[in-house]
C-alpha cells in the first residue's frame, strides 16, 4: 500500500514572499518589540504594519477598484469559463488586484483565444506554459 497516495490537487499558496531592506535602527525597535512580547516575530510585526496602513487607505482603494473596473480578492479562471467565453464570442481582460490564477487543464491554445490581456496587481499563479503563451498578454 505504501506509494499509492497520489495528490488530488495541489495546494495554492495563500500568501507571496517578498523582501523589504530595513534600516538598522528600525530592526533593532522591531526586534525590541518582539522581545517585550507586542508581536511574535518580525512577520507579525511586518504584517500587522502593513494591514494598518491598507486599512487606513480603504476608502481610496476600494474608489480605485470602482473607478478602474478592477476585481479584488481572488479570481479563478477554469477550462469551462474559458470555453464559455469562447462560445458567447467575446474575449477577457483579466484586471485582478490580489490573486488570479488559470487552471492548469485550459490549452495554451483556448487561452490565446479568449484572453486579450492580463493585469493583475498582486499574484498571478499560472503554468509555465501559459505564462509563455500569453506573454505579450501580461502587463
Amino acid at each position: 500500500m505504501a506509494g499509492s497516495v497520489h495528490e488530488l490537487r495541489p495546494k495554492a499558496r495563500d500568501s507571496e514572499k517578498i523582501t523589504i531592506n530595513l534600516g538598522y535602527v528600525d530592526l533593532g525597535q522591531i526586534d525590541l518589540l518582539v522581545q517585550e512580547g507586542f508581536y511574535s516575530n518580525r512577520t507579525d510585526f511586518i504584517r500587522t504594519a502593513i494591514r494598518n496602513q491598507l486599512d487606513r487607505h480603504d476608502a481610496t482603494v476600494k474608489q480605485s477598484v470602482a473607478r478602474r473596473r478592477l476585481d479584488l480578492g481572488l479570481r479563478c479562471y477554469s477550462r469551462k469559463d474559458l470555453e464559455a467565453v469562447e462560445a458567447a464570442g467575446e474575449t477577457l481582460h483579466i484586471q485582478v488586484v490580489g490573486l488570479a490564477t488559470i487552471a492548469d487543464d485550459v490549452s495554451p491554445a483556448l487561452a490565446r483565444r479568449t484572453i486579450a490581456s492580463i493585469d493583475v496587481l498582486g499574484a498571478l499563479q499560472i503554468s509555465a506554459r501559459l505564462r509563455e503563451a500569453l506573454s505579450d498578454r501580461i502587463r
